[in-house]
């Protein structure tokens, strides 16, 4: 039986959340930055080595992402409640169909829909980048029906964390910085690796907080068959080697800045080691999809360094 959540006020009924508020909460928005992260950075390093850009493309390729992005999460907010994944013992965020709020109907039409968009502005992508980013954008759509969806989801399966390392990372990079240059090169796929490991452990962190019910659901993650402290381990590794893959890297500018994000690496490694559970592990996927976001910005700095004085 489904439930509808609602806001207690001093001295008022109960109310339920406003429609709108309800769709905003069910595309999940503060997913957004690890899908825009990565493509900043491509249109960064793109402009870093040319001096150029195509801004028409990155608007673009901006909204192509988040409505990517937007269609996945709603897709995986109605297949996970059919298939049982999300119960009221479920600790994250609330999620739209488990709490009442639509149909998994509706929540699915409305996926459809974004992915409708996210298609129509690939067809601009793809009158610009041609057959690759054809190739990339229908496989990018490909993978967020699948990653919830179909007899063997992604999501359900230890592949998650690979899934995620090369969308969020070396296609967004890759395909953001190819529609810049029209070139490939090994620089743009260097970056999308790194900045693909700190995704990959927001969703470790994620089947960390969720593995209980994940299990209950016949979810068999990554983190299932590592169990909980190889996961950590991994957790810390997937923190700390983007730092040194981009310091080993030929990027453009001062890779030093870079340096910056190792003791919130650190802290955020400490902090799961020293026994985050339950609703605390809510704040630290958050800090990790910061993680991210902030090596992005020092890299940009990084790449402004030969222009200061």
């Amino acid at each position: 039986m489904t439930h509808t959540s609602q806001v207690c006020l001093p001295g008022k009924a109960p109310q339920t959340p406003s429609r709108l508020t309800r769709w905003i909460a069910a595309a999940r928005p503060k997913t957004l930055p690890l899908t825009l992260s990565p493509v900043i950075a491509g249109i960064a390093l793109a402009l870093a080595e040319t001096g150029q850009l195509a801004p028409l493309a990155a608007l673009c390729t901006l909204l192509a992402a988040m409505l990517i992005q937007i269609g996945t999460n709603l897709h995986n907010d109605a297949a996970d409640f059919e298939r049982g994944a999300d119960t009221a013992a479920r600790l994250g965020p609330a999620r739209a169909t488990a709490q009442g709020w639509f149909s998994a109907r509706q929540v699915k039409t409305a996926a459809h829909l974004t992915f409708a968009l996210a298609f129509l502005l690939g067809l601009a992508l793809i009158a610009r980048g041609g057959w690759p980013i054809l190739l990339v954008g229908l496989a990018s759509l490909a993978a967020g029906y699948a990653y919830t969806s179909g007899p063997r989801p992604i999501a359900y399966g230890p592949f998650g964390e690979v899934f995620v390392l090369l969308f969020f990372g070396m296609a967004a990079v890759g395909g953001s910085y190819y529609l810049q240059t029209l070139t490939f090169g090994w620089r743009p796929l260097w970056l999308g690796f790194a900045l693909g490991l700190p995704a990959a452990a927001v969703l470790l962190v994620n089947n960390y907080r969720d593995l209980e019910t994940d299990r209950a659901a016949g979810r068999r993650t990554l983190c299932h068959y590592l169990d909980r402290p190889r996961a950590r381990i991994l957790y810390t590794l997937l923190l700390l080697a983007p730092v040194l893959v981009l310091l080993a890297a030929d990027l453009p500018g001062g890779a030093w800045p870079l340096l910056a994000a190792l003791p919130l690496a650190a802290f955020l490694s400490l902090r799961l080691f020293r026994g985050a559970r339950g609703e605390a592990l809510n704040t630290q996927l958050a800090r990790t999809a910061l993680f991210q976001s902030l090596l992005v910005v020092l890299l940009i700095v990084g790449f402004l360094l030969p222009g200061l004085p």
